[in-house]
């Protein structure tokens, strides 16, 4: 069986950017944040969840209305939380499914609320990434085209940055300094000894 390996950080960290270099180094890697809004359209058992706590209104004819759920949850911490209770089990069931076909040596599932949603049991590894608070935002500020003040809003939904690093086994510093790409290459060779000494035991 495959090692399983999760990759998480915060809001504008670069998540997707070592997502990335996992997957063309050949590693399978599952997008859980592009599987959760696949669900929320395809899942008929979670959209009448959603319906049921969130009305009518959030599937007009049929199709998921974005906007009309993101008013209510990021503006509403417990509305997000109740969201999330519906969304998070089929994502991680989803997760599983596919990390159960895979024949790598090791899968990474990447995650904006891996220890926020309970789903980093089961785990080999956590690796976190990080950026400072500052390029967090102007990353995506750049990238959403928001304000500032939109990016803090949906920090304050994430745990801190520097808790969330300390829980991970390792840390990939994604600061504009640093170089990405060793971080990577070290660890994947790491994962492809463990998965090897897994195998031979």
């Amino acid at each position: 069986m495959s090692l399983r390996i999760g990759l998480t950080g915060g809001i504008g960290s670069g998540k997707t950017t070592i997502s990335g270099i996992f997957t063309v180094l050949g590693i399978p890697v599952f997008d859980a944040d592009s599987a959760a809004k696949e669900l929320m359209q395809t899942s008929t058992e979670l959209k009448a969840s959603i319906i049921e706590k969130f009305g009518e209104a959030s599937y007009p004819n049929g199709k998921l209305d974005r906007k009309y759920l993101a008013n209510i949850v990021f503006n509403d911490r417990f509305q997000l939380e109740v969201l999330n209770a519906l969304v998070h089990p089929f994502a991680i069931a989803a997760a599983d499914e596919w990390a159960n076909q895979q024949t790598s040596p090791y899968t990474v599932k990447e995650a904006a609320l891996f220890f926020e949603a309970g789903s980093a049991i089961g785990f080999d590894y956590m690796i976190g990434v990080y950026a400072p608070q500052h390029i967090r935002i102007k990353r995506v500020m750049q990238r959403d085209n928001i304000t500032r003040d939109d990016v803090l809003l949906r920090m304050q939904k994430q745990i801190q940055e520097e808790i969330k690093m300390r829980l991970c086994d390792f840390v990939i510093v994604n600061d504009d300094q640093q170089l990405v790409l060793p971080q990577v290459l070290k660890l994947h060779e790491q994962f492809l000894q463990d998965a090897k000494e897994n195998n031979n035991e």
